[in-house]
């Protein structure tokens, strides 16, 4: 079973939503962001989403973007993924999806990817590039190995395009509240709402809602209707203003609001 939907059902048995965290590895050095993950992880979260820097982030906002390019100024390789997710899951079990662009795993060869994040012990992959019909090898290595593959669905998509995400989506389906990139927002657009009750419709069992979530209001609003929220950009921020404890501190308010 996906480790990514049970870590989700066991919030639910709980009585809560899924808290899903975003951290950028290599920021603002590889062995802090590998302290930060744990901290993350330790203040609640029930899934953590890392992403290894990448020089052209089209998804990203200004904070996500200002840290990943730290990190490739700081040296980061592709090779150090695997090393945090490594020691990350050594010391915290909580699983770990890696939010990846999709050239970085074609360039290192989609089934040593698929195979190194597994020894890694990491849980699969979120590919925000990459729709279900263009990912052939990625889905036979993924099926091959047990990796969770998450796709995301927009508001924009088509109800052809989200059967299709329903089908080949493992661990949960990215639910994309908003068009436009990563950041914090003062109102989640109420488009998530609907695109959600869109996804159950084609039988998604595992939705979490991503993009512009940043308070723990907006954490306990989302999951009104949502199975998860993801948080990024303002832990992100918290890391970098205030470090671990900022971060901590961020986290553990955000995770309050699981709760309702």
């Amino acid at each position: 079973m996906s480790r990514v939907a049970a870590a989700i059902d066991a919030a639910k048995a709980a009585g809560r939503g899924a808290f899903v965290g975003y951290l950028p590895l290599g920021f603002p050095d590889l062995q802090t962001s590998i302290d930060a993950a744990v901290a993350l992880a330790e203040a609640g979260a029930d899934v953590l989403e890392l992403g290894p820097p990448y020089s052209d982030p089209v998804m990203d906002g200004t904070v996500i973007q200002e840290a990943t390019h730290a990190a490739l100024a700081g040296g980061f390789r592709l090779r150090d993924t695997f090393t945090a997710v490594r020691e990350i899951t050594a010391r915290v079990d909580v699983p770990v999806l890696v939010m990846t662009y999709w050239n970085p795993v074609m360039q290192y060869g989609v089934d040593r990817y698929a195979d190194d994040l597994l020894a890694a012990g990491g849980a699969g992959l979120i590919t925000p590039d990459i729709t279900p019909d263009a990912a052939a090898d990625w889905i036979a290595a993924s099926e091959r190995t047990g990796l969770d593959r998450v796709f995301l669905a927009a508001p924009t998509s088509t109800e052809e395009r989200l059967a299709l995400i329903a089908e080949k989506s493992t661990g949960f389906v990215y639910t994309v509240s908003t068009m436009g990139i990563t950041g914090e927002r003062a109102e989640l657009d109420a488009a998530a709402r609907t695109l959600v009750a869109r996804l159950r419709a084609h039988g998604v069992d595992h939705a979490c809602v991503g993009i512009g979530i940043s308070t723990p209001e907006q954490v306990a609003g989302v999951l009104d209707y949502a199975d998860g929220a993801i948080v990024g950009t303002a832990l992100v921020r918290a890391l970098r203003d205030g470090g671990l404890e900022g971060l901590s501190a961020q986290a553990r308010a955000l995770a309050a609001g699981t709760h309702g």
